[in-house]
Order: structure tokens, then C-alpha cells, then sequence
């Protein structure tokens, strides 16, 4: 994400002609576009990032699930 937000800014800006990035060569974006595809597809899954984002997101569903059936078995809220 922290990829995907200073090349949508840099494309509203060259886009729009604002300042110094109307002059801006357009391989910049291409570039910081190309280098986003690459970590997204190929670095993140090499260095596992993908996957301890999932198991994260899974442990804290799974511990949610088991305080609202602790909750509910013994009957508080």
C-alpha cells in the first residue's frame, strides 16, 4: 500500500499539471509502476510477507471465536 499511494498521487499531479510534476518525465511513474507489480508479485511472496499477513489476520479471527464461545459457554458478555 505504501507503494500504491505516492504513484496514484504522482499520476494525479503529472496528470493535472501541478508544479514541477507537469515537467516530470513520465518514466518516473512507469517505473515506480513497474517496481510495485514486481514487490506485489514476486518479493513479497519470496520474503513471506503475504502469508504472515494471512496468518495474523487468522489467529485474531480464530481468538475472537473462541472469546465469544468462552463468552457464551459461561455465560457472560
Amino acid at each position: 500500500m505504501l507503494l500504491i499511494i505516492p504513484l496514484v498521487i504522482l499520476l494525479v499531479l503529472k496528470l493535472a499539471d501541478v508544479w514541477i510534476f507537469a515537467a516530470m518525465s513520465w518514466w518516473w511513474i512507469i517505473g515506480l509502476a513497474v517496481f510495485a507489480f514486481l514487490w506485489f508479485e514476486f518479493f513479497e511472496r519470496m520474503l513471506g510477507l503475504d502469508k504472515r499477513k494471512d496468518h495474523a489476520h487468522f489467529e485474531k479471527m480464530k481468538q475472537e471465536r473462541q472469546k465469544r464461545s468462552f463468552d457464551k459457554n459461561t455465560g457472560r458478555k
